[in-house]
């Protein structure tokens, strides 16, 4: 009986062992073809010394750098603002980060930011990924604001992403970049509603935090279904 009792009770401590290990360090996340990195406006305006410059949002350049490397897929977005932007509180005579009516909803304003062409509209110097297959802009059309890289602000209006992802078979978007809590969020929820499983990698994006838009964006991509990982979560190629 003694016998049989000391073999259970070890059974059991191997069992539970094994199970700890089952439920402690989680699996890396393994990109593959079906999956695809998606850089958001990466930008001289939103980085510092820019004119809508988040904070220490340089600071993610070579963390995103990095991280590209382990997808065969990248996408960059750029924010391409016509002059007299709809967006901009110049075009309306007021403040930047008022809000106004416009057709299609509330619109923060913005200072001038990312207009074709400018220096400030380049991608960032040291953002360095040769190897992304697309660049699209966003923000083009004068009358909407678009912060998704799906879908522009009135919600309706396609930039022809999903469709480019759907017809390359891609259904796993990973997104970083600025700001977390505008166009990196927009981006991850539109990603959803568009029916791929989505991403944010916390630690390559920066927010910008305007009267508790983080806490926000970050509470309606859970209810979403977007999953919240870190950059270590991430096997390396």
């Amino acid at each position: 009986g003694l016998g049989a009792a000391v073999l259970v009770s070890t059974g059991g401590a191997g069992l539970a062992l094994h199970q700890a290990r089952a439920q402690g360090a989680p699996r890396k996340i393994v990109p593959n073809l079906r999956s695809a990195l998606i850089v958001v406006d990466v930008q001289n305006c939103f980085t510092p010394g820019g004119s809508l410059a988040v904070k220490q949002g340089d600071e993610i350049v070579p963390l995103i750098n990095k991280l590209a490397k382990n997808f065969t897929n990248v996408v960059v977005t750029q924010d391409w603002h016509t002059p007299g932007h709809v967006s901009f509180a110049s075009t309306h005579g007021k403040k930047p980060f008022e809000q106004v009516d416009l057709p299609y909803g509330k619109q923060t304003l913005w200072p001038d930011h990312c207009v074709q062409g400018t220096e400030e509209a380049a991608l960032h110097k040291d953002l360095s990924i040769a190897h992304a297959q697309l660049v699209i802009r966003k923000g083009y059309n004068k009358g909407v604001d678009s912060y998704s890289a799906f879908l522009e602000a009135d919600r309706k209006t396609p930039t022809g992403l999903a469709g480019y992802l759907k017809a390359r078979n891609i259904n796993r978007v990973f997104v970083c970049g600025l700001a977390t809590d505008f166009c990196v969020a927009w981006t991850a929820l539109d990603a959803r509603k568009a029916a791929f499983e989505a991403y944010v990698i916390e630690d390559a994006c920066r927010g910008i935090d305007l009267m508790g838009s983080l806490g926000r964006a970050w509470a309606d991509m859970k209810k979403a279904g977007v999953h919240r990982i870190q950059s270590t979560d991430i096997a390396a190629a």
